[in-house]
């Protein structure tokens, strides 16, 4: 015979911490047998829903059921205790106790605490049958619910089984009364759950994997009625179809005083090449119901399957809102997850694993593909649309009129009006005065200090009323605006819409911040409009990045405050939004929180909508294998679909992530540890399964800083090593797999015992130089091209210095010779040393050509040291070299053009370098520099961009030119 004890809820338990809660959890113990509830986190009248099953050989043995609080760093706390003798529920009419509210006892009968709350037990024997006599017994399920339904009306006669074990009476409480079945509908229930709802968010997937994830055209309410109504037969039809026998559906009734609805299901599984039929035992309860979404838990119990006492299985049913469809038409996201819960511990938990997980999955097979029938599922061809839609609603809803209410709704401009019609009234009233002092027809000067006050306020106030008025054009002429930026090309596209900012951390002494946002992938960079004196900016802008060849891995977000192209910048915050990580369907509308010191300490947030797509299908695939054949020197071959699938799935990576090649290896730690590397567009993995103890990480490329080759040596058992060092900060998830850390922080990954250790070495490469360029590459690049100056996207057109106001901003003699000055354009020793004592790193240029006669040009490229600037921008630049016309010296003239420093769009550089020989000195020379902008873009902010440039371009000048003379001097 099997004892059937189902655990409900206990209430009014005793409080066991300081801050008046406790962790209770349930042990039960009939003779050697023993079980455990899972833990209610801090609750005094917690929920288990649990049910347990136990193996009656003796009818002397006595039930002991003992509520407990989890500790965890010392023994757990002792709540409550029942004792039942096994006879006294035999002995009882349909050898059931039904279901009653238990009395909680002390361990001492001396204990100054009897309170210890109440606990909710349903106990009956059920007597194991075959399958035979549980067909021929429809009625057992229903009987047996019957039974459950019985309380004890005894609410004065407590008894203390430790006192009296011979008298067999139970206490119900008074203030309890018999659950009675609802009489609702299923309508009614649905409205009355959903006004207790509390609005929480909805319950996060459950760990045991996704078993069906899928948008239907049908709305959320309409979706949960097919699925879980008493009157749907979509349950029913679902039985026949899957071969489930007695299914017998329960009602919908509300508990605890109406917070939870709950049901019960019961019925026979059709048996498998694995397992006979079995009898299997349902409760489904509604997590959240709110009108819109909807989450439903069901806990299944099979316990005549071997171990299934040890064991419930877990579906989370979550039922959604989906986007608005083309045609109208409402969707609903229908995802359903599981889990195994161990209610026992058993060595048999991975094979009962894997076990349910094969047939959760074949089973839901069988389900989603009837749900298909009844409901039709969203073709992508349907949301071919929703992007455009999307973006749709980023153009300007703020009426002009209400952006002007922004702008001049104050002080400033109410008293500016009120002035000047002052002024006017008292210009219409007044009497014309007669000349007097030195006017004359036409000039009328004020008469007093007063006046003259008055003239000074009005002018001033009507200056600033211009400037706002300007600015309040400017407003409205970017509304909405996508900074004239379009995709082209065909690839991998990438769509971000930055909306609004949320709580950016405040850092001018007026109580608010400039912020703007500089977005990066792939090395492009786009960068925002400046939100001046905003702490909760609203931008509403489109940055489209350029069709990439290979997938994006990472899309950096950082926000900064505004103080000029080289003063000392302020991070807001940074984000990283990872796409191997993310799942793309869930990046449409997002908010990021932003981390940082900053940002965390006032919990800033950005808002972005996200859409990457793929315009060429699988020939991105085969035109990036085609350029890493070419690279590699060796045929790639395009995986088989059941390949890459199995690759995705070894480590979490979404559908559109290809492999490209795998390599046998050793992984160098403490001990090498042999396994396989794999090598995709986005990221380098490794996976070893040593004795069942298995070893798992990656990290996508753009974070590798460098990648050395080591030679064969004793140590390394005479095989190459390849060396791969991370940048500072990046791969943090793949620290276990890290040979050593260096002094700057950075991961370094040692790998050895290649097969084939050229072919490993080339393809490794070749899918780095692809993430990541060096400077001799890019100038070579230009050279290729043929370009007369490096201009990027970013940059605009090159005009030429003529266009160009110039000013002198710098003269002095110095103690050089003009041929030994000269040296610092030639692209020498000289020239290479001066530029890195100055702070510019990478420094790199190209020869000299001839252009027309005795005009030289060539390009420069260089980065800023962080001492100049904190964005460690970048510089590509033109530089002519002519004589003078005297041929008494010469002319250098250069364009700049800044790379990765805020505003580095809106304009170039241009200067000019006149160096002449002083005939009474032939070791000296005059040098005279020239400074000008070119204004690509307008900005309001030209004069403070100016004056930041112009001060920084000086500091610099003297370095290098203090640089040239000691170089002079040591030559």
């Amino acid at each position: 015979m099997k004892l059937v004890v189902r655990v409900i809820g206990a209430r009014k338990l005793p409080a066991m911490d300081l801050n008046g809660l406790s962790n209770p959890y349930v042990r039960l113990k009939l003779g050697k047998q023993k079980f455990r509830s899972k833990v209610v986190k801090k609750n005094l009248n917690p929920q288990w829903e649990e049910e347990f099953s136990f193996q009656v050989d003796d009818l002397k043995d006595q039930l002991v059921i003992s509520v407990m609080d989890e500790d965890k760093y010392f023994n757990d706390d002792f709540m409550g205790r029942l004792k039942l003798p096994v006879s006294l529920i035999f002995d009882s009419e349909s050898k059931s106790l039904g279901t009653a509210w238990y009395s909680l006892r002390p361990k001492k009968k001396k204990s100054k605490n009897k309170d210890c709350g109440q606990i909710h037990l349903s106990i009956h024997f059920l007597e194991k049958k075959s399958v035979r006599e549980m067909k021929s017994n429809g009625d057992q399920v229903s009987d047996l619910r019957k039974q459950a339904d019985v309380t004890f009306e005894s609410p004065s006669r407590s008894i203390d089984f430790l006192e009296q074990p011979e008298i067999a009476k139970l206490e119900v409480d008074e203030n309890n009364p018999e659950d009675q079945s609802s009489s609702y509908s299923f309508e009614e229930a649905m409205r009355k759950i959903e006004t207790r709802d509390e609005g929480s968010e909805n319950p996060s997937n459950l760990p045991g994997g996704v078993l069906l994830d899928q948008l239907y055209i049908i709305a959320p309410p309409d979706l949960n009625t097919l699925l879980f109504s008493p009157d749907s037969s979509f349950p029913k039809s679902l039985a026949d179809l899957q071969g489930t026998t007695e299914l017998q559906v329960g009602p919908w009734k509300f508990e605890n005083d109406g917070d939870i609805l709950k049901r019960s299901l019961t019925y026979i599984k059709a048996a498998t090449k694995l397992l006979k039929a079995v009898k299997g035992f349902e409760d489904q309860k509604y997590v959240k119901a709110d009108g819109k979404n909807f989450a439903i838990l069901a806990t299944v119990s099979t316990p005549d399957v071997m171990y299934g006492s040890t064991f419930r299985t877990e579906l989370l049913f979550c039922i959604s809102p989906g986007p608005e469809l083309p045609s109208g038409d409402q969707s609903s996201y229908l995802v359903i997850s599981w889990r195994m819960n161990f209610v026992q511990s058993t060595m048999m938990k991975g094979m009962i694993e894997n076990g349910a997980r094969l047939g959760l999955k074949e089973s839901f097979n069988e389900y989603a593909s009837f749900l298909s029938q009844n409901v039709k599922p969203v073709d992508s061809k349907d949301l071919g649309s929703s992007k455009e839609q999307v973006l749709v609603s980023l153009r300007p809803t703020q009426s002009d009129w209400k952006l002007g209410l922004q702008y001049f709704a104050n002080f400033h401009v109410v008293s500016t009006v009120f002035l000047g019609l002052y002024v006017a009234f008292h210009i219409l009233f007044a009497a014309p005065s007669t000349i007097q002092g030195l006017e004359f027809v036409g000039l009328d000067l004020p008469d007093s200090v007063g006046e003259f006050i008055v003239c000074g306020v009005l002018v001033l106030q009507g200056e600033r009323l211009f400037e706002l008025i300007s600015r309040f054009l400017q407003a409205r002429v970017q509304k909405g605006s996508d900074h004239g930026i379009k995709a082209q090309g065909e690839g991998w596209l990438l769509t971000v819409a930055l909306i609004e900012g949320s709580n950016l951390a405040v850092v001018d002494s007026a109580g608010f911040s400039d912020p703007y946002v500089v977005l990066t992938c792939n090395g492009k960079t786009r960068t925002s409009s400046i939100k001046f004196q905003k702490s909760d900016p609203q931008w509403n802008e489109i940055f489209e990045f350029v069709a990439m060849d290979e997938p994006p891995s990472v899309l950096d977000v950082e926000v900064y405050d505004f103080d000029g192209p080289f003063d000392e910048v302020t991070s807001l915050g940074h984000a990283e939004i990872n796409f191997l990580k993310t799942n793309i369907s869930n990046l449409t509308d997002i908010w990021v929180p932003l981390e940082g010191k900053l940002a965390l300490a006032c919990q800033s947030k950005l808002h972005l909508r996200i859409f990457l797509e793929n315009t060429r299908g699988s020939n991105v695939v085969k035109e990036y294998l085609s350029k890493m054949e070419k690279e590699v020197g060796k045929k790639i071959s395009l995986r088989s679909p059941q390949t890459n699938s199995a690759f995705q799935k070894l480590f979490g990576l979404p559908p559109e992530e290809f492999l490209i090649n795998d390599f046998t290896c050793h992984l160098k730690r403490k001990m090498p540890l042999q396994g396989r590397l794999f090598l995709s567009a986005r990221i380098i993995g490794f996976h070893a399964n040593l004795f069942g103890r298995k070893t798992k990480f990656f990290f996508v490329w753009e974070d590798v800083d460098h990648i050395q080759v080591v030679h064969p040596t004793l140590s390394s058992m005479g095989s190459p090593i390849i060396v791969i060092t991370l940048r500072q900060g990046r791969g943090l998830d793949a620290r276990h797999g890290a040979k050593t850390q260096d002094e700057e922080g950075r991961l370094k990954f040692h790998f050895q015992s290649f097969v084939s250790f050229n072919v490993a070495q080339r393809t490794i490469m070749a899918l780095w130089k692809a993430k990541s360029l060096s400077p001799e590459q890019k100038v070579q690049i230009v050279e290729e091209s043929g370009a007369k100056c490096l201009v990027t996207e970013e940059s605009g057109s090159f005009l030429g210095l003529d266009d160009v106001s110039m000013s002198e901003i710098y003269s002095s003699s110095l103690s050089v010779p003009t041929s030994f000055f000269m040296e610092l354009f030639s692209g020498g020793d000289v020239d290479r040393r001066v530029m890195e004592k100055a702070g510019y790193i990478d420094y790199s240029n190209t020869p000299w050509v001839t252009e027309n006669g005795e005009v030289f040009e060539r390009q420069v490229y260089y980065r800023f040291d962080r001492l100049i600037s904190l964005y460690r921008g970048e510089v590509t630049s033109t530089q002519q070299r002519s004589p003078l016309l005297d041929r008494n010296g010469w002319l250098v003239e250069e364009v700049m053009a800044l790379h990765r420093v805020p505003l580095g769009d809106y304009f170039n550089l241009h200067l000019q370098y006149q160096i002449e020989d002083i005939p009474s000195k032939a070791k000296q020379c005059k040098l005279k520099v020239f400074f000008g902008i070119e204004w690509l873009k307008n900005t309001r902010h030209q004069k403070r961009i100016t004056k930041n440039i112009l001060k920084n371009l000086l500091d610099r000048l003297k370095v290098i030119l203090s640089a040239v003379e000691k170089e002079y001097v040591i030559r």
